[in-house]
C-alpha cells in the first residue's frame, strides 16, 4: 500500500511580541484516498465513514458541497457526504478550478484520524500526484476551534526546482488564533512525504517572523498491531490535541500576549468553509 503512519514531532515557537515555545508527539495517517475502502476491510481499529477507535469520515475534509463564505476564488461545488470516494472527487474538483488536472494521478492525505469519534484537526495536507507519480500539488487546510476550515492552495508554480518542496507566502485571511491578527502571512513549506515527514509554517508581520511550526516525523508501516498499541502510546489524540490548544492560549493570555477578538475583523475572514457565527452576523450587519 502507499498508505502509511508518521510518528511525529511539533514545534510551536512564537518570537514576538513575547516568546513561548513548546513541543509534543503525535500520529498521523497519511491515506492514498484511492486506498479507502481496502483500509477499511483490512483493519479491526480503523474503519471508513464508519465508528471506530479510529477512523476517517470523508465529510470532515474539504467541504466544497458547502456556501464558501466571502469567496474571490472560484467555488466547487462537490457534495461533502461519506460517499466512497467522493473526497478525492472534490479534491480532483478543486484543484481542476485551479489549472490542475490530475486524471489518473492520486491523492495523499496527511492528517489525525478521529479519535473514539471525536475530530479535530489543526491542519491537514493533501500531496497530489500527477500520472507519472510526480506530486504536482498541494493543499493545506487549517481548521480553528470555531471549526471553521480554510483550503490554501500550493500550486506548480510553488514548486522549488531543488529541493521538490512547495513554498507560498500569502496573507492568511483567516481566524486562527486570538494571539494573532487575521491579516498576518501564512508561509508554508510542504516537501512533499516519504520516508519523512517535513512540514513548516511561519507567521509573519512585514519581514518579521512572529511564530514558527514545524512539523517533522518518520513513516512507518501501516497494521492492525501498531493500530492497537497507538490506542495506549497516544490516548485519546484529539481530545489531548484540543486541550493542548486551550492550555498554551491560557499560557499566553497569563504572560499578557495581546488579544484579538474574533468579530472584531470579520470582513478581513474570507474564502472559509463553516463560518462561525460571529463573523457572519458581524459581515451582515455591515
Amino acid at each position: 500500500m502507499n498508505s502509511c503512519l508518521y510518528e511525529c514531532q511539533v514545534m510551536h515557537a512564537r518570537v514576538s511580541p513575547k516568546p513561548h515555545r513548546f513541543l509534543y508527539r503525535l500520529f498521523l495517517l497519511a491515506l492514498d484516498l484511492d486506498e479507502l475502502e481496502r483500509l477499511h476491510r483490512r483493519f479491526s481499529f480503523f474503519s471508513v465513514n464508519r465508528p471506530n477507535v479510529f477512523s476517517l469520515h470523508e465529510r470532515d475534509f474539504l467541504p466544497t458541497g458547502e456556501p464558501l463564505h466571502r469567496p474571490a476564488t472560484p467555488a466547487v461545488c462537490v457534495p461533502s457526504d461519506d460517499k466512497p470516494g467522493a473526497l478525492k472527487r472534490r479534491v480532483l474538483a478543486f484543484l481542476a478550478t485551479r489549472g490542475v488536472d490530475l486524471t489518473g494521478g492520486r491523492v495523499v492525505l496527511v492528517t489525525l484520524p478521529r479519535v473514539c469519534g471525536y475530530h479535530f484537526n489543526p491542519v491537514s495536507f493533501y500531496y497530489c500526484h500527477d500520472r507519472t507519480g510526480t506530486c504536482v500539488a498541494a493543499i493545506s487546510e487549517v481548521t480553528n476551534t470555531f471549526r471553521e476550515m480554510k483550503p490554501y492552495f500550493l500550486g506548480p508554480g510553488t514548486k522549488a526546482a531543488g529541493t521538490g518542496a512547495f513554498h507560498l507566502r500569502t496573507p492568511k485571511f483567516f481566524y486562527v488564533s486570538p494571539y494573532s491578527d487575521v491579516d498576518v502571512d501564512f508561509d508554508f513549506t510542504l516537501h512533499p512525504p516519504g520516508n519523512r515527514l517535513a512540514v513548516q509554517i511561519d507567521d509573519f508581520i512585514g519581514g518579521q517572523r512572529t511564530l514558527t511550526t514545524t512539523l517533522t516525523g518518520v513513516s512507518r508501516t501501516l497494521r492492525g498491531g501498531r493500530l492497537a498499541w497507538f490506542t495506549l502510546k497516544y490516548p485519546l489524540l484529539t481530545l489531548r490535541v484540543i486541550a493542548l490548544i486551550h492550555w498554551h492560549a491560557l499560557r499566553l493570555w497569563l504572560k499578557r500576549v495581546p488579544w484579538y477578538p474574533k468579530a472584531a475583523r470579520a470582513a478581513d475572514q474570507r474564502e472559509l468553509y463553516r463560518p462561525h457565527s460571529s463573523i457572519v452576523s458581524s459581515t451582515d450587519a455591515a
